[in-house]
């Protein structure tokens, strides 16, 4: 299967391209630094600096997306045939500048749009779905007859449906579901797609079975996990906890549980399913830790999750097994009660959809691009699960780092294979607190 290219947030790699935060490599680096569970036990913050998280070395990045803005804002509805307008509209939404000129540029932009390329469709309705919505919903309703790929189909779907949610609007959707496509059942982006049309997230959430099984769940024996957990919505932290090889939860030095936050946030919002969503609810199995070359992501060791198809079964397994995937073999990771659960499903689904590249790490991003964000002071990826950490402005030096700690416990076991299981719990004012998790762990 043909693997899904990301962006900036989480593709190891920094292609080229006018804002380096619409990198595109998904295959890890030759040269990319891996890192022993007894290297990343030897780490500090000291160890590790990031350039870009410097004045001066920010400064000449979102100076570039300013021009980059110009550039397609002067470009108007004339020939785009260096995809400058979805460069533009990302700049816009990752540095959250320029609100005014981006709604421009993406209205001069909808009109023509179907005759574009897929990868330049989603480009440019990824931000219709973040930032320009109700702007957008008018365009939508053409678009749904005219798109033939599941995955800008399903884009614009969930713009429409974030502007109208109706059952009327819903109709609509299925109606042109059925046209533009022979098997919807069989596609995964549209099997989450059906799935949303057809039942209230707020039905899900109260049909969930019991956290209780699934934080004892196994998985497989003798490997640890990082439960995250999160809100729905994403808008605000989640939490990372840590079970180790042993079966235990970790604590810190003073006894208490390990826990801290995390943002499983994606900038364009939309679902697991679809390229640069939210990070994808299920089971992931984590092979190592690695240092990326994308910038935003930084020099801090990230832990390398994948999903199904992106990995092989052996992977997943953490053993020498030649076996094929299919639904049942990822459901034999979740607890019984869980494998029926739709939402856990996400992460097979994504993986089918060829999604990759959505690993744990920290991130060289200014957090006041999201000043007064309900999410703020985190930085949304694309589709990454994000840890905090802090940098010196003087000269790009880390003071402090939450994914170096999360790392840390991971692997202290001298273990880096493992799992990453993420998982959405009730809604709430704000970020998940521990409170609310303790109650369903395994009693020790």
């Amino acid at each position: 299967m043909q693997r899904e290219s990301t962006a900036f947030g989480c593709a190891r790699r920094l292609g080229a391209g006018v804002l380096l935060l619409l990198a595109g490599g998904c295959a890890i680096a030759p040269t990319e630094k891996r890192h022993s569970p007894e290297e990343i036990a030897r780490y500090s913050s000291a160890d590790f600096a990031a350039p870009i998280a410097s004045e001066a070395g920010e400064r000449e990045v979102f100076d570039e997306a300013g021009r980059t803005i110009r550039d397609a804002l002067a470009l108007g509805t004339a020939d785009d045939a260096e995809a400058r307008i979805p460069d533009a509209l990302s700049a816009v939404a990752f540095f959250n500048r320029d609100l005014e000129a981006g709604r421009v540029i993406l209205l001069n932009a909808l009109p023509g749009l179907a005759a574009r390329p897929p990868a330049y469709q989603r480009g440019v309705l990824s931000v219709a779905h973040q930032l320009y919505f109700r702007d957008a919903a008018p365009w939508m309703r053409s678009l749904l007859s005219e798109i033939a790929t599941p995955r800008e189909f399903a884009i614009a779907a969930y713009t429409l449906l974030r502007a109208e949610d109706d059952a009327a609007t819903r109709a609509f959707i299925r109606d042109r579901m059925v046209m533009r496509f022979a098997d919807p059942a069989t596609e995964p982006r549209l099997v989450a797609l059906q799935d949303r049309l057809a039942t209230d997230p707020r039905t899900h959430a109260a049909r969930r079975p019991p956290l209780a099984e699934l934080f004892a769940a196994p998985l497989r024996a003798g490997h640890p996990v990082i439960f995250s957990v999160q809100r729905p919505g994403r808008n605000v932290f989640g939490l990372a906890l840590v079970r180790g090889a042993d079966g235990r939860f970790a604590r810190d030095a003073d006894g208490s549980l390990f826990a801290q936050p995390m943002l499983a946030r994606a900038t364009t919002e939309l679902p697991g399913t679809i390229t640069n969503g939210h990070t994808p609810r299920g089971v992931f199995t984590i092979v190592g830790a690695g240092t990326a070359t994308n910038k935003w992501i930084g020099p801090t060791p990230y832990l390398h999750s994948k999903i199904p198809v992106e990995a092989t079964v052996a992977e997943y397994e953490h053993a020498e097994v030649q076996a094929e995937w299919d639904e049942a073999r990822y459901a034999s990771f979740l607890p019984p009660s869980w494998r029926d659960y739709f939402p856990m499903k996400e992460a097979w689904l994504a993986g089918r959809a060829g999604r990759d590249d959505m690993i744990l790490h920290g991130t060289t991003i200014n957090s006041g691009y999201y000043t007064g964000a309900s999410y703020y002071p985190g930085t949304p990826s694309a589709g990454c699960l994000v840890s905090m950490e802090t940098w010196s402005k003087a000269d790009g030096r880390q003071m402090s780092s939450d994914q170096l700690t999360l790392a840390k416990v991971f692997t202290r076991e001298g273990k880096d294979r493992g799992y990453l299981v993420v998982v959405e719990i009730d809604e709430g004012p704000g970020p998940v607190r521990l409170d609310e998790v303790v109650p369903y762990l395994p009693r020790e």
